[in-house]
């Protein structure tokens, strides 16, 4: 390719806190970042959460790449198939100014003159600025820079719709109905399309309704009942069909997304303590998203006042399984003693490091606010007898720089749809409240 067809790409730091090896993803184009970005990653690089980690990779990788090399200086990325790279300390500011337009001189505008600078010095060959931060793409585009979204880890298909995991069919022959009331299953065959992974169906012909589940290590479709899980009894289809998911021994990666209401962490909690016989411990964990993107620290009083606030909804769900029993059942002191023995055990995502996951029942709340690499690191800890099951709503993101096609679950669902160890349903039909249906659908 000749040196002008090689295009620039100047990432900012919302990009390298997203994954750390971004500068590896852009083929023989030329790769640059603002030294103002190396100041912001410096910031980063204290903290166990992962865009520290994110923060520290980076920073090793840079320091392994520049050798004896200034990095001022356009520097070969390994691999002959790679472009080069620099760091962008000075600005050429004979023409626009970032900082004089939007009167800030703050670190982003800083970078918009970086790429402005690169732009001047390289009239001939076309510089983008890649940012996951969607203001700054704007300014960008508003200095004629182009800019764009950092596409690694991103689902491309999510603009057609987002794999399901449920196939309703209002048409299904009236024989394949019978025969899985009659035998319980049906070869896969008979559907009109043979099905991937652990597919969900609801079967309709008139006025009959089935619920069914392919079971991809026997090749066939099978009758699904609807089953009562600790005290809690599915309100719909969806719910029945995400309890059988659930509680099957032989998928042990589950999804469920959806909005609020659809009752996607008490389902997961409920069936992990019908089975904590099969377990050794049930952990119940999501990401702690603070106000403002402050540490946790800054809150008063000890670790566990802390957290309170952000794990206070899995309580919540605990409490309503709690209230479907009699005061004097000795299943409320069951679960009492389970708490106290910490064989449920709910914590922040970011104290489960080091942990061993062999043989738990681990529920992921709010994945949605993970990224790709947070949840792949979640499930390659897994050992013998665990099952994961990751909940939440694409589309209720609070992270900053994750969006709907970005996110990990989304990301985990388009990855793993069809694989025998994987089962995901979407949940549709609210059953919070009505007033709460309101809210979802009409707000």
């Amino acid at each position: 390719m000749k040196r002008n067809d090689r295009k620039i790409f100047v990432l900012d730091t919302s990009v390298i806190l997203y994954d750390h090896s971004a500068i590896k993803n852009f083929q023989e184009h030329d790769v640059a970042i603002p030294i103002q970005v190396l100041e912001e990653l410096d910031t980063f690089k204290k903290g166990n959460d992962t865009i520290n980690f994110e923060a520290r990779e980076f920073i090793r990788h840079l320091d392994g790449l520049a050798h004896d090399d200034l990095l001022t200086d356009w520097v070969p990325m390994n691999g002959s198939t790679k472009g080069k790279f620099m760091v962008v300390a000075k600005h050429d500011l004979n023409g626009v100014d970032a900082t004089k337009v939007f009167q800030d001189g703050k670190n982003d505008h800083q970078i918009l003159n970086a790429a402005l600078t690169l732009q001047r010095q390289n009239p001939s060959r076309k510089v983008v600025l890649v940012s996951k931060d969607v203001a700054l793409r704007l300014k960008a585009k508003s200095l004629n820079i182009r800019a764009e979204d950092y596409l690694t880890g991103k689902v491309q298909d999510l603009g057609r719709k987002l794999f399901t995991g449920l196939t309703v069919d209002e048409k299904m022959d009236e024989e394949v109905i019978d025969e899985l009331f009659i035998r319980g299953e049906v070869e896969a065959d008979k559907l009109d399309k043979r099905p991937e992974g652990n597919h969900l169906f609801i079967l309709k012909n008139g006025k009959k309704t089935v619920l069914a589940k392919y079971d991809p290590r026997q090749h066939v479709v099978q009758r699904v009942e609807k089953q009562t899980v600790f005290g809690i009894s599915p309100k719909n289809h969806e719910q029945a069909l995400a309890i059988s998911a659930l509680m099957d021994p032989n998928i042990p990666l589950v999804t469920m997304q959806g909005a609020a209401g659809t009752g996607k962490t008490l389902l997961a909690l409920a069936c992990a303590m019908e089975q904590r016989r099969d377990y050794r411990q049930i952990f119940i964990t999501r990401p702690v998203v603070p106000l403002s993107n402050r540490d946790i620290g800054y809150l008063p009083g000890d670790i566990q006042s802390k957290m309170d606030p952000y794990m206070q909804p899995i309580w919540d769900n605990l409490k309503l399984i709690r209230s479907q029993f009699e005061k004097h059942d000795s299943t409320l002191k069951r679960i009492d003693e389970m708490v106290e023995n910490e064989k449920i055990t709910i914590s922040p995502l970011a104290y489960i490091r080091g942990r061993s996951l062999s043989n738990i029942f681990f529920i992921v709340d709010e994945a949605q606010n993970l990224t790709p690499l947070e949840v792949k690191t979640v499930i390659s800890r897994a050992g013998e007898g665990t099952k994961i099951v990751f909940t939440g709503d694409v589309h209720q993101i609070d992270t900053p720089y994750l969006d709907a096609e970005s996110n990990g679950l989304s990301y985990l669902i388009s990855k793993a749809k069809g694989d025998p160890l994987f089962a995901h349903i979407t949940l549709e039909k609210g059953e919070r409240s009505a007033l709460a249906n309101l809210a979802n659908v009409r707000l």
